[in-house]
């Protein structure tokens, strides 16, 4: 008998065995799994009466809100296709990708609908504006307030049209690492799996409670409202990152697991008042990006008494491929526990990795051969929307080319070492050189220009900006932060420049960025390969 998975027979699960217990707490809101599955019901039966039929994309602009969380189940419901966009791109973004993606209906936060104002008139196939409501905002003019209009319909079930688990679930608009954003298509079956992927490797179970502190936008943050609703956990959001606020939730609501930004479990480790915060409760904390240095997972694990779990993933494989976990045969010394803890890691469950060279054949397993990450299961994605070009130059032979660099090791575990496509990940943010490059080059003042990652103490890495003048021309680092600024989002902006006569390159003209890099990452932990 063949069974097909549907994401939201996850919510039906957790209604059927926890309909009374707490599903979500937004500030002073606090819902039952029933009561949450109404408010989904409302939802799904509103986007109906809307005229959305399965297949059609439904576009999202929020913080981690009850609402946000609702829309993923009420969406996916009745087979549309949920398209959560980034908090933090410019106007010309949105105005892309609503149109590239063909969403029908968008819903955008209070605080945030002034984001798409500028392009608003450019939205091709938008139908309906819908305002979710924020502290500051719930009304609009030329926007439907979302609450209100709501509330105007049933909380039954709504009609479930026929559904396959490889239909369409959601578009995950990647960061843009090489230009413009790539919209990544998830299958039912693919978040699935990862579901069950999660629930395995992070132990989940209905005790546990989630302080969703990761963007809900963000792909690692994107598995866990089915994880966790499907095991009946507790959903605590969270708009803004704020230390105390942070150390507040977990006191007050028990949290037991939050997945994080290095850079957010960054600055709760240097918060004057961490070490009294940490204490007394049990986190399981997972970090997914740049692997953090051995001394970082032993300041999490003896300063703030927290599980520290490292993961590797990207939106491509929804997310995760990869868990950084001991094996029970493994010497158990905290030194070597934690160094084993700051690698990628091995395989999860459903997931076949391997690290091959530029002839797809395996390197060897000493830790010191570098190749590139490629693999293949069942979270991986359907391919790139309306790009099968794109799509076509990393799903090869049945293998994801992940683009990322490692070396593994005797055990099987993975270590990443760099970016093939010099990609710059600031504060869990993908960057990419190019397109920033790309903008730098419209300054009349730059000849030659090359973007790298330098090291930074608070977002791990930023983009650093090395340019070539036009003979006699004259541009300084803040006059060039101006200009990337107006058309930049602001995590991508250059935060330094350095000036020089010329660009080193190999025989075929390619600049070496490998030796621009060299003299910033020198004495750290980031390899340069």
């Amino acid at each position: 008998m063949k069974h097909h998975l549907f994401i939201p027979d996850l919510l039906e699960r957790a209604v059927k065995y926890y309909p009374d217990k707490t599903a979500v707490i937004d500030g002073d809101v606090r819902l039952t799994y029933r009561q949450f599955q109404k408010r989904v019901n409302r939802l799904s039966n509103m986007l109906t009466a809307l005229g959305i039929k399965k297949g059609d994309r439904i576009a999202y602009l929020a913080p981690n809100t009850l609402q946000m969380l609702e829309g993923m189940f009420g969406v996916m419901q009745i087979g549309a296709v949920t398209v959560p966009l980034n908090t933090r791109l410019i106007p010309a973004d949105y105005a892309y990708i609503l149109n590239h993606s063909g969403a029908r209906i968008f819903l955008a936060d209070g605080d945030l609908a002034h984001l798409v104002d500028p392009v608003k008139k450019d939205l091709e196939l938008v139908e309906h504006f819908l305002l979710l409501p924020s502290p500051e905002r719930d009304e609009k003019e030329g926007w439907t307030s979302y609450e209100s209009f709501l509330n105007r319909f049933s909380d039954e079930r709504p009609e479930i049209p026929e559904m396959d688990e490889l239909d369409l679930s959601c578009i995950l608009y990647t960061s843009g690492t090489t230009g413009r954003p790539k919209g990544v298509m998830h299958s039912h079956r693919s978040l699935f799996f990862n579901v069950l992927n999660s629930i395995i490797h992070l132990r989940v179970s209905d005790d546990d409670v989630l302080l969703h502190t990761l963007p809900l936008f963000h792909v690692n943050a994107w598995g866990t409202p089915f994880t966790f609703t499907g095991m009946g956990a507790t959903h605590v959001m969270i708009r803004k990152i704020d230390p105390a606020h942070i150390f507040n939730l977990v006191r007050k609501e028990k949290v037991s697991v939050a997945c994080m930004a290095p850079t957010v479990l960054n600055m709760l480790i240097h918060d004057p008042k961490a070490k009294e915060a940490g204490s007394g409760q049990k986190v399981r904390v997972i970090i997914a990006g740049s692997a953090p240095p051995p001394s970082f997972v032993k300041h999490v694990e003896e300063f703030l008494k927290w599980e520290f779990i490292q993961v590797y993933g990207m939106t491509e494989a929804a997310p995760f491929l990869t868990v950084s976990q001991v094996k029970s045969h493994m010497d158990q010394d905290d030194v070597s526990r934690w160094r084993i803890k700051a690698k990628a890691g091995m395989a999860m469950l459903n997931m076949d990795i391997r690290v091959v060279d530029e002839q797809g054949q395996d390197i060897a397993t000493d830790g010191l051969q570098i190749g590139e990450i490629v693999a293949r299961g069942n979270s991986v994605m359907e391919g790139y929307w309306r790009q099968p070009d794109e799509t076509d130059k990393v799903l090869k032979n049945g293998w994801y080319h992940t683009g990322d660099m490692a070396t593994i090791d005797e055990e099987g575990y993975i270590e990443i070492v760099d970016r093939k496509k010099d990609i710059i990940i600031s504060g869990g943010e993908n960057i990419s050189s190019i397109e920033v490059e790309g903008v730098l080059y419209r300054h009349p003042a730059i000849l030659e220009v090359a973007v790298i990652a330098v090291p930074h103490e608070k977002w791990g890495e930023v983009p650093h900006a090395i340019c070539v003048l036009k003979e006699s021309a004259g541009a300084g680092e803040e006059e060039l932060i101006s200009f990337c600024k107006g058309l930049l989002p602001s995590f991508k902006v250059p935060k330094s420049f350095s000036f020089v006569r010329e660009l080193p390159k190999n025989a075929s003209g390619k600049v070496q960025k490998v030796k621009l890099r060299e003299p910033f990452w020198a004495g750290k932990s980031k390899k340069v390969n």
